[in-house]
């Protein structure tokens, strides 16, 4: 099973950090490239535990939809989204906020797996990996830079 270890500097408070991770409309605009829409569940604001939202967007030639729910929280440290309906076989993004000195370090661990057995892993390793990576650093540098902006 593919796992994706990010960290993040952000010159910001560990509150605002956490917040803007857990925005539907950060989000958005930080997919704005792949047409990223929240088409049902929380479709705007903060989510909390226990909210879902089906995101659909354009990913690899084709419309997609991915529907996750907030599993886990404690506010502003931690929080983790697993997807309930979509393309993986298993999806769980962990999100850690440790606050530092002038900031916080943001810590994703993306966890999935894919369908379909053996092709299924070769696709993770020759692509998919390095595209979820990319994908989780569009978004970082979204919130990076919408944190250190709303000071």
């Amino acid at each position: 099973m593919p796992v994706i270890h990010l960290q993040t500097f952000i010159e910001a408070p560990v509150e605002t950090v956490f917040d803007m991770s857990r925005s539907v409309d950060l989000h958005k605009s930080s997919m704005k490239h792949h047409n990223e829409e929240a088409v049902a569940g929380v479709t705007k604001g903060l989510m909390k535990k226990g909210d879902t939202v089906t995101w659909q967007a354009k990913h690899l030639f084709r419309t997609r939809k991915l529907k996750v729910t907030i599993t886990e929280m404690t506010s502003p440290t931690f929080f983790a989204d697993e997807m309930l309906e979509g393309d993986f076989k298993m999806m769980r993004h962990e999100h850690y906020f440790h606050p530092q000195n002038k900031g916080t370090l943001m810590v994703d661990k993306f966890s999935f797996e894919s369908p379909f057995g053996i092709m299924g892993k070769l696709v993770n390793a020759v692509f998919l990996k390095k595209y979820m990576t990319q994908l989780l650093l569009q978004r970082n540098s979204e919130i990076k830079r919408m944190a250190e902006n709303h000071l």
